[in-house]
């Protein structure tokens, strides 16, 4: 990885950490540090632009409470979709987080 390459995704992961909607949070956070890493630098840009939407849309659409734009429809959020299924199907029972 690159300098720039280096900042670019710190930044990144410090804006999905603070959204400012827990539940989106939880979510883009984890995501951006699990994947982020190893994410091109078109799919950076893309993640970028996703995280310049509402919290709120974000979270719905990553949840299917609304349908997503096509212009977000894209393999970032397919990336984010199937981060979120799996590491809910992998929590424990009981666990309500």
């Amino acid at each position: 990885m690159t300098i720039d390459h280096d900042a670019r995704l710190r930044r990144l992961k410090f804006r999905a950490w603070h959204r400012g909607f827990r539940e989106a949070d939880l979510i883009l956070g984890p995501f951006a540090e699990t994947h982020g890493p190893s994410l091109t630098p078109a799919q950076l840009d893309v993640l970028e632009t996703l995280l310049e939407q509402s919290d709120r849309e974000i979270y719905a659409w990553i949840v299917g409470q609304e349908p997503t734009p096509e212009a977000f429809e894209t393999e970032i959020m397919a990336m984010i979709r199937k981060f979120r299924f799996e590491a809910h199907a992998s929590r424990p029972p009981g666990d309500g987080a």
